[in-house]
């Protein structure tokens, strides 16, 4: 069975740091891109940042490019975003997601990223 589970959300306030987690398990972790998806209160899900199989391949959205770093371990198959510089336009609910190859197919429960003074 394949399971995503993130950690490491809370609350922060602006311009402060959090580190996410997200432990992979079921399948072939270092088989396939990763991706994290966040939604905002009211908001559809946003897409911003990936990662290729080796890591040496990583994407990010405009919104986040510059404050956010995603790297992964295969050998702890495991997935990190590093958020710096967090703004309260950053609140939302974060998902760890796998790329089946141009779908994404299989979604954690989220992690709650609350940025406020």
């Amino acid at each position: 069975e394949v399971q995503l589970v993130e950690s490491g959300g809370g609350m922060v306030q602006p311009g402060g740091s959090l580190r996410l987690s997200c432990a992979a398990s079921g399948f072939t972790f270092s088989s396939y891109a990763m991706s994290w998806v966040r939604q905002a209160p009211g908001k559809g899900p946003e897409w911003f940042s990936g990662i290729y199989i080796g890591g040496g391949s990583t994407y990010y959205a405009d919104s986040v490019k510059g404050r956010f770093t995603i790297s992964r371990d295969n050998a702890k198959n495991t997935l990190y975003l590093q958020m710096n510089s967090l703004k309260p336009e950053d609140t939302a609910l974060y998902y760890c997601v796998r790329d089946g190859y141009g779908v994404y197919d299989y979604w954690g429960q989220g992690t709650q990223v609350t940025v406020s003074s």
